[in-house]
């Protein structure tokens, strides 16, 4: 005679089946996800070494010291296209004012020798001229490096901010970098413009990146070091001359203190900041 199983049995079949299912489930997860892994740190590595184009400008002009310092910096980058642009004469304090109709392009150098097309019109004029009339596609933009910080409510006026702007709103991400007053230190920003963007390689080769003007302001020390790099609010309603400061790289200044771009850059620390797409004051940009 056949008899059959017990319901506890059957219960106790069937809950050591789900046990096992879900086992094999989780390793084959597992499993899964180590391979998700291991392709994201692939097409990580993969996006770090992509090619791609930046333009550079500025607003000095095209002899200015520290866009040939910041040039010379990015042309040691892998697989990294640089093109420059600049204007052909100092504009700073122009901030994102443009030429109506064509303007003169000459081929030049850069103090180093780089080649290097001269504009004769605004810092906004070059993008124009790069972008709108000679084709020129850039995965990044880079203005700079200025001779003079660009904090708090300097940088409606500024040129450099202006070109970064202009590519901003031709969709294209951009860095405005400067180095501050008075004695222009641009070998020392280069290492962190060079930093910042090896650290966004890989989100700008991956169209990940947001199209915004980040701000980069590093401090010329006369003593000490730069004390290091703070992401902070911009000082818009700072007074000018606090922001023309010069910077005080042995400042003990504790980093609580320092809430935005002009007390941070003024207490010797480079400083990093995300700027509105326009002027925040219309009537100095």
């Amino acid at each position: 005679m056949t008899t059959k199983p017990s319901r506890r049995l059957a219960a106790a079949v069937s809950v050591l089946a789900l046990g096992l299912a879900g086992a094999m489930s989780a390793c084959g997860s597992s499993g899964g996800s180590d391979a998700a892994d291991k392709a994201d740190v692939t097409t990580t590595s993969e996006l770090q070494d992509a090619p791609l184009t930046v333009l550079v400008t500025n607003d000095d002009g095209y002899q200015a010291a520290g866009i040939d310092a910041l040039v010379r910096g990015l042309r040691k980058q892998p697989a990294l296209k640089v093109v420059v642009y600049a204007p052909m004469k100092q504009q700073s304090g122009t901030g994102g004012k443009t030429t109506d109709g064509k303007v003169e392009v000459k081929d030049l150098k850069l103090n180093s020798g780089i080649p290097v097309k001269a504009v004769d019109g605004y810092p906004a004029d070059t993008i124009r001229v790069a972008m709108d009339e000679d084709g020129v596609k850039p995965d990044l933009v880079i203005t700079g490096i200025n001779l003079g910080q660009n904090i708090g409510p300097l940088v409606d006026l500024s040129g450099t901010v202006g070109a970064a702007r202009a590519a901003v709103a031709r969709g294209v991400p951009a860095l405005a970098t400067s180095s501050g007053v008075p004695s222009f230190d641009v070998d020392a920003a280069v290492p962190f413009v060079i930093d910042w963007f090896v650290n966004h390689r890989a989100e700008i080769a991956a169209r990940n990146l947001a199209v915004e003007v980040q701000n980069l302001n590093v401090p010329s020390c006369e003593k000490g070091k730069v004390r290091g790099l703070l992401d902070v609010e911009v000082g818009i309603d700072e007074e000018a001359g606090t922001a023309l400061q010069s910077q005080d790289c042995t400042s003990k200044a504790p980093q609580a203190s320092l809430t935005d771009d002009v007390k941070a850059f003024n207490a010797g620390f480079a400083t990093l900041s995300t700027l509105s797409s326009k002027p925040y004051q219309p009537n100095k940009g």
